[in-house]
């Protein structure tokens, strides 16, 4: 299974969302990708996104990327952090719907996911303490979907 995260940039919750559910998917074969809707390629994950995953064990040398068609797709699943984000998507892609959702009303819960784009360290962590959860209702719902990692 593909599973691409997008946002707006590219810096903040997508790159978090993919650190996270990645740590959370190891030893199965899921791949996940993340993406920004204006997104400079090449970028790197905000100052405050790489603090907050080196506080929690993860290591990643993130580089934006902008959503492509291409990027489309690979994914099976695509989720936005907001309605937004998926309206943006739907319009552009038009031949994509099927698969791309919130990730708050994949999940089965209501609202966005706020950007904390220029707050400080603790409006970061929120943001991550809130994907957490979702991540871990999305992590429940996929199990069974996701078959293990043949490295043997």
């Amino acid at each position: 299974m593909h599973i691409l995260f997008v946002c707006t940039g590219n810096t903040c919750r997508s790159p978090m969302a993919e650190a996270l559910f990645r740590q959370k998917l190891e030893g199965t074969a899921a791949q996940i990708r993340s993406a920004g809707l204006a997104a400079f390629d090449g970028q790197q994950a905000s100052e405050h996104t790489r603090q907050v995953l080196t506080e929690r064990g993860i290591w990643q040398d993130h580089r934006a990327q902008r959503l492509s068609l291409e990027l489309l797709s690979w994914a099976d699943l695509v989720l936005t952090m907001t309605r937004g984000h998926k309206e943006h998507i739907l319009q552009m892609f038009p031949g994509h719907g099927d698969k791309i959702f919130t990730l708050t009303e994949y999940v089965g819960v209501d609202g966005d996911i706020a950007d904390p784009y220029g707050g400080n360290l603790e409006i970061y962590m929120t943001c991550a303490e809130e994907l957490d959860k979702l991540l871990d209702m999305l992590h429940e719902k996929l199990a069974p979907l996701l078959p293990p990692n043949k490295t043997s």
